[in-house]
């Protein structure tokens, strides 16, 4: 049997070792977001040793079903990750595990999220061109989620004067669309304002700390999803913490960290 972890000291803290293991100790809907990017099959394979793309949907969903139980019933679930090319072509575990989260561990997709990101290095391969994009994946346990839109609005830009420069008020209470498609948009709705909600497509850099890792996270990906699904004093988890960017950020957001990294020498980086 399991022991659960001690009650005054499971929260706010590193905990090292496997975070299967460790997710098992955990409470039941005792976490408000889980937020990382583990890593991606045959990555890191120095660092963490590869898991190659045939065993990953298998090795994720066993932990998955525990990040299921201990997430509430409120809590949001989100996951980046990314495809790679063998033998010349995509392999499909990305789309596999999407599949499995859904119908064997039960999450519910959400959305996704597109990271454009917006320094990537330029590259070109035979068949392909370079990597400019990776998924974030929005699943929850529960239709009801808390989600705070408003903590993640973006400015609006510029580009409205000249947009509603030369409609008539009659277009700007409700503009039909130039395909005849019958839905129409209500332009009046953008004038006076300075901010907007964001698209699913984040145009972002990868640009992060240099902490020694690997991988490091962008402090921008934890910091939009933390404000987006949760409130101070909520707990967020990275149950594969790596350089301990989502911790940080978390702390620093007035948010009451987890994280969870298997390797005992990035602890020690991100506590030094």
């Amino acid at each position: 049997m399991t022991k659960s972890l001690p009650a005054k000291n499971w929260i706010n803290q590193i905990h090292c070792g496997d975070c299967l293991q460790i997710m098992k100790q955990m409470p039941e809907n005792s976490i408000d977001l889980i937020v990382t990017s583990p890593p991606y099959a045959d990555a890191r394979a120095h660092t963490y040793g590869g898991i190659p793309p045939e065993q990953y949907v298998d090795w994720f969903s066993l932990r998955a079903t525990h990040m299921k139980r201990i997430l509430k019933p409120t809590g949001s679930f989100v996951l980046n990750i990314k495809e790679k090319a063998v033998d010349g072509e995509r392999h499909t575990y990305v789309l596999d595990l999407i599949l499995a989260l859904k119908r064997e561990v039960g999450f519910r997709w959400v959305e996704e999220y597109i990271w454009h990101k917006t320094t990537s290095a330029p590259g070109k391969w035979k068949y392909r061109f370079r990597d400019s994009w990776e998924r974030m994946l929005h699943f929850s346990k529960t239709k009801d989620f808390k989600m705070n839109q408003d903590s993640v609005k973006v400015p609006i830009g510029g580009w409205t004067e000249s947009r509603l420069k030369n409609m008539s008020k009659n277009d700007r209470k409700r503009r039909n669309s130039a395909t005849e498609s019958g839905i129409g948009r209500k332009i009046s709705a953008w004038e006076g304002k300075d901010t907007v909600y964001p698209s699913n497509v984040l145009h972002k850099s990868p640009v992060a700390h240099n902490t020694g890792h690997s991988a490091p996270f962008p402090d921008w990906m934890p910091e939009f999803f933390i404000k987006l699904f949760t409130d101070e004093e909520d707990i967020v988890l990275d149950p594969f913490l790596g350089s301990g960017t989502t911790f940080r950020v978390a702390s620093r957001l007035n948010r009451i960290p987890i994280g969870i990294e298997i390797k005992k020498d990035y602890i020690e980086k991100i506590a030094s």
